[in-house]
Order: structure tokens, then C-alpha cells, then sequence
């Protein structure tokens, strides 16, 4: 069930906003993702686009890999995360908006952060943030 966004998740879509207005370029990064963990530290990533399409990477993966390394985990789970779209300067809106996380990044979310509040603008609510397994029902599982 959705919930409603919190002071606390608007300054995490505040960070990926900043982060993608300041970064944003061209054929290399129009996403950004900004994560926080229980203990309140706020962690960004970009996203890294590539001529070769497989070879991009995420902005959720980005900010997940940057927050295990910096020491999110059992201790200091992830419990939000947001991404944002920057436009394409052909595009009629020049609005940074939130969007949805691909399947791949749901899928990962489901495995690093799956307690974790995705937020997300719903036409029919606003935002509201959702857990990883609403996003991604029926999650593949490896048999032991």
C-alpha cells in the first residue's frame, strides 16, 4: 500500500535534483537517484550513460554500490530512495520529474534494500513511496 512522502523524502528528491541539474549532459547522465539510509546519511549516484547500451549503468545502482561502500548494510539498511529524469533540451518541459526505477533496479532493490520506500509521482495520488516488492511482485529466487 502507498504511503504518503515525508519531509525527510523530499529532501532526498531535493539531492537527485540538484545533483542531475548540476550534471546533467547529453548522451552521458539524465538520471540521478538519492538514497538514505536509517542512520539519515543521504547518498547520490548518476547515471552513467554509454555509446554501447549494455554497458550503462544505473543512477539507483550507482547510489546502492556508492552506499555499501560507504557502509549501508544489516547495521544501516537503506530506507528510501528516489530517481529523477532530467529532459532532453528538445523536449517541450524543462522539468526535472521523479521516475520509476527500471525492472533491473527493482530487481536489485528487492536484494539490497527491499524494506527500502520507493518513491514515486503517481498521476492518480502524487507522490507516494512504495515498497520494492509492489514495484517487483513475484521475485525470482534462487533454490539453495
Amino acid at each position: 500500500m502507498a504511503v504518503a512522502i515525508t519531509p525527510d523524502d523530499q529532501a532526498l528528491i531535493d539531492a537527485a535534483t540538484a545533483l542531475i541539474s548540476k550534471r546533467y549532459a547529453v548522451g552521458r547522465h539524465h538520471i540521478a537517484a538519492a538514497l538514505r539510509t536509517r542512520s539519515g546519511k543521504i547518498v547520490t549516484g548518476l547515471h552513467l550513460d554509454t555509446y554501447v547500451g549494455r554497458a550503462s549503468v544505473c543512477a539507483e545502482a550507482v547510489a546502492v554500490g556508492q552506499a555499501m561502500a560507504d557502509g549501508a548494510g544489516p547495521d544501516d539498511p537503506i530506507t528510501a530512495i528516489v530517481s529523477v529524469r532530467h529532459p532532453r533540451p528538445t523536449e517541450q518541459h524543462q522539468t526535472v520529474q521523479i521516475v520509476a526505477p527500471c525492472g533491473i533496479c527493482r530487481e536489485m532493490l528487492r536484494d539490497f534494500a527491499p524494506e527500502a520506500r520507493v518513491l514515486l509521482a503517481d498521476a492518480e495520488h502524487g507522490l507516494r513511496a512504495y515498497h520494492p516488492s509492489e514495484l517487483l511482485p513475484l521475485k525470482y529466487h534462487r533454490q539453495p
